[in-house]
């Protein structure tokens, strides 16, 4: 048995037994228990069906929820090892501790059934329970897992874009490139724990991770959560086998034909050099390869007026509208709760313009005007936070919605993306707004829809634009072998020097109304993205 499971049946620390109701044997005995224990027998039925679990393999987990407990000192439910899932019952399940100590285990059953076992993937489970607070984890051995990571036995990625399931992927949309990290099978499962939480670490946005020629685990907040986005990533994954097949490529945009380079599978447009080096006639240099462009919005692609004279006002002018009205919806709950935290942080460091902001008890019409006070002096400031970006992006959407708005860009831009796009570059946003901001602006430009030429949006969420460790993040994300391989472009020094410091090729965008370089800044430059 695991390590992990070896610890003594106490739970540890300052969590005491009485308190999480543990060391109750009523508690364990009690109906929450026995409905998870039920539910994953079920569950195990249903996968063993599909093909996930059969030949004993794969496993299920999923916390007890009780909302006295709070999430991460909750029970856990598991699968045993070495059994037929599809005729399990609940009696056959583990009960652990938070920290993987055994509370209650199966009795034997006669020949020819072999002695119980808790499951050899509970490592592998509690490293997604305490790295991502997961509720559920499911493991599966369907056969779409292994092959996909086997057309490329080199990729350390999975990568698809422009599939309608990828919107059932926490944190995804349908314009997103979904990335799910692979690492290499070992002989016992438990020795794939460092790896998986190497994986986990080194991808923050990903919520499962493929082991080669072995299968998937998938994390939830909940057990609806991990078996939607299981079936999600099963459907993707066959989709990217049969579009392999049929000699096509699922990790572009227009999933293009690919041929076939040394035995490998190429993209027929997107290999390390996508064009004939050219001259630049900017510089008469040499364009060097790549494979990806990472395109900033406000002075880059949009003109800053439209930000600062269009956008911002409306945000301003319809903020306690929009709070009105949505004041109830779960969405603008959040809103506000990320408002508080950022306003009782600015109280705290003394920034101008902030006010305290009522409790909830007050009632809508006091807190909205503190929040609409705070949010003013915010778009005042142009501040580049979470908090504000993600309420803007909200009520940009009803703008647009409504067809109050109408983003802009300038001229040039539509034709390259095309070019770009053709070529085999993949190309990402990143901007201080939203990601539903960034999609919104895109989606509703004065030349229709460019979101078909995108392959994923970033914001503030991967760090600070002006930080390097933001663009070593990206670099991640895009999976590309060297930074160089980015174009990152932008009208902001300070962006263009993190983004250089981090690897990144840079061209800075001189555009009408754009503020002043620094002398000698040793950026190229274009004002057109003909230019490029």
């Amino acid at each position: 048995m695991a390590a992990a499971f070896a610890a003594p049946l106490a739970v540890k620390g300052a969590v005491k037994m009485a308190k999480s109701a543990t060391a109750s044997q009523a508690y364990l005995e009690g109906s929450k228990v026995k409905e998870t224990k039920a539910l994953i027998a079920e569950l195990c039925r249903q996968f063993y069906n599909l093909g996930w679990v059969s030949g004993t393999g794969g496993s299920i987990t999923i916390k007890v929820h009780d909302d006295s407990i709070p999430k991460p000192q909750q029970l856990i439910v598991m699968s045993p090892s070495g059994v037929q899932k599809e005729r399990m019952v609940e009696e056959d399940m583990y009960v652990l501790s938070s920290e993987g100590s055994i509370l209650s285990a199966p009795l034997p059953k006669p020949y020819p059934h072999k002695p119980p076992k808790c499951s050899d993937c509970g490592p592998l489970f509690l490293k997604a329970y305490d790295m991502r607070n997961a509720g559920a984890v499911i493991h599966s051995h369907g056969m779409e897992s292994c092959l996909v990571t086997m057309i490329n036995p080199f990729s350390k990625e999975f990568r698809i874009t422009h599939m309608e399931m990828i919107k059932g992927i926490q944190g995804h949309g349908y314009y997103d490139e979904l990335v799910i990290p692979i690492i290499e099978n070992t002989a016992h499962e438990r020795e794939l724990t460092d790896s998986l939480a190497e994986a986990i670490k080194a991808y923050p946005k990903t919520t499962a991770v493929l082991v080669r020629n072995h299968g998937i685990y998938v994390w939830g907040d909940n057990w609806i959560s991990a078996k939607t986005q299981s079936e999600c990533y099963h459907y993707l994954f066959d989709a990217a086998i049969k579009l392999h097949q049929l000699g096509l490529d699922w990790s572009t945009p227009t999933h293009g034909p690919i041929h076939s380079i040394n035995g490998f599978l190429r993209n027929v447009r997107s290999t390390n050099t996508p064009t004939k080096a050219r001259k630049v006639a900017s510089n008469n240099g040499i364009e060097p390869p790549r494979r990806c462009i990472v395109l900033d919005i406000e002075g880059t692609t949009t003109p800053i007026s439209f930000v600062t004279d269009v956008l911002f006002p409306y945000a301003r002018e319809s903020v306690g509208k929009h709070l009105d009205l949505t004041y109830d919806t779960a969405e603008t709950q959040e809103d506000i709760k990320l408002l508080r935290a950022q306003v009782q942080e600015d109280l705290e460091k003394g920034i101008a313009g902030s006010v305290p902001i009522p409790d909830d008890g007050a009632g809508k019409q006091e807190v909205i005007p503190a929040l609409v006070a705070n949010v003013e002096a915010m778009i005042k400031a142009d501040r580049k936070i979470t908090a504000l970006k993600q309420l803007q992006g909200h009520i940009w959407r009803t703008g647009f919605d409504n067809n109050e708005l109408e983003a802009v860009v300038f001229d040039d831009v539509p034709e390259a993306l095309e070019r770009w796009h053709a070529l085999g570059i993949k190309m990402y946003i990143y901007s201080s707004g939203s990601r539903l901001a960034q999609r919104l602006l895109f989606g509703n430009t004065n030349y229709g829809d460019l979101r078909k030429y995108l392959c994923g949006y970033f914001d503030t969420t991967v760090g600070n634009k002006r930080e390097t460790k933001s663009y070593i993040e990206i670099t991640e994300s895009v999976g590309v072998d060297n930074p160089s391989e980015i174009l990152f472009i932008t009208d902001v020094y300070q962006e263009a020097t993190a983004a250089k410091a981090a690897g990144l090729d840079v061209i800075i965008s001189i555009r009408p109304g754009n503020g002043p370089l620094p002398d000698n800044h040793g950026f190229r430059t274009v004002e057109s993205f003909s230019e490029i």
